[in-house]
């Protein structure tokens, strides 16, 4: 507009010759283009923000705070709709429709959107009917490889029963600084901190070199085969992400998670001989045949599989570790010697043994048993494993290994992945110090996208001692640092 002016100033005085309607045509169109170009100049800036420099961008987002009022409005529509988002599997009592808590993210983002003259670009994507996952950029200046990504965010909770809480589950009861409701550590109070993180991102529009990526993913509590992030990684819709490192926004106590555990079900069964008990040296007993042969198989686990320098250097909690957690035994009478026990359990596998050779070790050690059952440890004179009736053919005990279908893989996230210096950069600069942890618990899905090439890095900001537990909630307090620390490893990457 300046310009116009000294142009129509230097037309007038360039050119006093000029007839009066000529002139007059002339400032008509000048002030004409000035309007214009005025008006352009105000709808953008009704659009764009004036643009940051880095030292700016860096300012901001180090300055940012979380919008708590949208939060927690968020936070309290997302848990209002718990009751159709609670999950135990497909074809189950709990099949949830993640749709309905998309809904309210795409509330909040839409008029952040780039259909709507924002700078958001959001994209639903969903496999199962009513069960979708969200894909939210920030674009950044930089190239392909200049990218940071937030994944693991789930929209589907573990069931809730009502009657065991103090408040209601299935909505939103704030207590001070407490956020009580099924889902608010795990983990649509992580999917609201994002949200409500990607609109202010979008108000200020920092100008960033690194392009941002957030995903919110279905079917992460129970099997939905093809349904959440591995559908999203099998059809390539996550191939952007992988050049930089990806933080899975789903763990507890704002501190880096740095290693997990892989888990795997196991079911023992000993088959034995019912008979009286007041005659026990004509029956053989299960429970006594299957405790044995547990107690055994542990001992070779062990052997194996034991505690290695590796799970000290990431600082897990516990090493590896086999246990039996139920016994169910045939039904009879307490006279009865029982023919039938199943001792199940799990393994809790750290990321440096291989599920493999655990399942090779166990299954080899069971067939040695079978092979010469009467070396297992008998419980006292009258206990024993083979019978030998006169005049019949011996009857045997024998005991059988079925591996359960719940198999998680365990990860180490690579401790020299600019993203985990950064992270724990960020999180001494918010909380006074990063204290990185490992855990034998286990999250499902991470593994198979590190095995697809993904530098997986792992921070949540819920609460573990309320995990899965009644009366769930997260601190205000924590999702408020929450914001922080991600915004300053936004700026780090820059």
């Amino acid at each position: 507009a300046l310009l116009s002016c000294c142009q129509h100033q230097a037309i007038n005085v360039g050119h006093s010759l000029l007839t009066s309607n000529r002139r007059q045509r002339l400032a008509s169109t000048t002030r004409a283009r000035r309007h214009a170009r005025t008006k352009v100049t105000s709808e953008e800036r009704s659009l764009k923000a004036p643009e940051m420099g880095v030292s700016d961008a860096t300012a901001a987002l180090h300055s940012l705070e979380l919008n708590e009022e949208r939060f927690v409005g968020l936070l309290r529509n997302l848990i209002g709709e718990v009751e159709h988002l609670q999950n135990t599997g497909v074809g189950t009592a709990y099949v949830p429709q993640e749709d309905l808590a998309i809904k309210h993210v795409l509330e909040v983002l839409a008029p952040h959107r780039t259909e709507n003259g924002g700078s958001l670009e959001v994209e639903h994507v969903t496999y199962a009917e009513g069960r979708g996952n969200l894909i939210i950029k920030y674009p950044g200046t930089g190239t392909a490889e200049d990218v940071l990504s937030f994944v693991g965010s789930h929209l589907d909770v573990v069931p809730a029963n009502a009657d065991a809480w103090n408040v209601d589950p299935f909505s939103l009861t704030v207590d001070g600084d407490k956020l009580y409701g099924r889902g608010t550590t795990d983990c649509l109070g992580h999917v609201a901190l994002m949200t409500t993180l990607f609109s202010q991102l979008a108000e200020l529009k920092p100008a960033l070199k690194t392009s941002l990526t957030c995903v919110f993913i279905a079917s992460e509590e129970a099997s939905g085969p093809g349904i959440g992030v591995d559908g999203l990684v099998a059809e390539g819709r996550l191939d952007h992400c992988k050049p930089g490192p990806v933080v899975w926004v789903d763990c507890a106590d704002s501190q880096p998670c740095i290693g997990t555990a892989g888990a795997i079900t196991w079911h023992l069964t000993a088959t034995g001989h019912r008979f009286h008990s007041g005659l026990p040296h004509k029956g053989i007993n299960a429970i006594e045949l299957g405790m044995e042969a547990v107690s055994r198989v542990q001992s070779k686990f062990y052997q194996d599989f034991p505690a290695c320098e590796k799970e000290r250097e990431y600082k897990f909690i516990t090493c590896s570790t086999m246990k039996p957690t139920q016994v169910k035994c045939a039904p009879g009478g307490l006279n009865q010697i029982p023919p039938e026990a199943t001792i199940s359990g799990d393994v809790r596998l750290t990321p440096f043994y291989d599920v493999g050779a655990l399942k090779a070790s166990i299954e080899a050690e069971v067939a040695a048993i079978n092979a010469d059952i009467e070396k297992l440890p008998m419980r006292g004179p009258c206990s024993k494993y083979v019978i030998r009736p006169d005049g019949s053919e011996p009857i045997v005990g024998r005991v059988s290994l079925e591996w359960g279908d719940h198999l998680l893989t365990g990860i180490a996230c690579n401790l020299e992945s600019p993203a985990f210096k950064l992270m724990c950069d960020a999180i001494a600069e918010v909380k006074g110090k990063a204290e990185p942890y490992s855990l034998t618990g286990s999250l499902p899905l991470v593994h198979e996208m590190q095995s697809e090439g993904f530098d997986i890095q792992l921070i949540g900001f819920g609460l573990m001692s309320t995990y899965h537990a009644d009366n769930e909630y997260c601190s205000l307090s924590d999702m408020k640092d929450a914001a922080k620390i991600l915004s300053r490893l936004i700026a780090k990457f820059g």
